[in-house]
């Protein structure tokens, strides 16, 4: 039994034209991946706009939600919001081909297309790098501001060349 058929859109028996499907995307989720996630509590609404075509399907996935995010500066939990749309065109070929990223090729024996990974790597992307709380007080800024390089020290930092770079600049002659 495969663990992401409940991420299915089974296009086979629908007419042409517009459908609208919903997906809860929960920690459940999350966990069919079997991989370490940079958030928890995740709570996020997935909504898919299938445009059936005759000789392709057009998928419009929109995102959003909140997970919860450790805060780079403070450790504190804080809630960070998602909101994100891709666009995603789906022909038919001899093979299954995800090369392309705006393109993914299905075999034309298939009957439904699955969406776990598309939305698995549209929110998992959207985490950001640094994660800072927006609910930081003064006292967390003003040390953030103490501990920060400051502009002075970083075009001094700019302006010094390393006397071994000069060294090689003489191997050119």
């Amino acid at each position: 039994m495969d663990k992401f058929r409940n991420y299915d859109i089974a296009f086979s028996g629908l007419k042409d034209g517009k459908h609208d499907f919903r997906f809860e995307v929960n920690q459940a989720f999350f966990n069919l991946f079997e991989t370490e996630q940079e958030f928890s509590n995740p709570k996020i609404i997935a909504d898919v706009f299938l445009d059936k075509h005759s000789t392709f399907l057009e998928f419009e996935i929109n995102v959003k939600g909140s997970i919860q995010l450790v805060c780079d500066i403070t450790l504190k939990d804080f809630d960070y919001p998602i909101e994100n749309q891709i666009k995603v065109l789906v022909k038919f070929g001899e093979v299954y081909d995800d090369s392309d990223v705006d393109i993914i090729t299905i075999p034309h024996k298939e009957n439904a297309f699955n969406i776990a990974q598309l939305l698995y790597e549209d929110i998992v992307l959207t985490v950001p790098m640094k994660k800072v709380s927006p609910d930081l007080s003064q006292e967390d800024i003003a040390l953030l501001e103490k501990f920060s390089p400051q502009e002075d020290e970083i075009e001094e930092q700019e302006d010094e060349i390393d006397p071994r770079w000069n060294a090689l600049k003489n191997l050119k002659k």
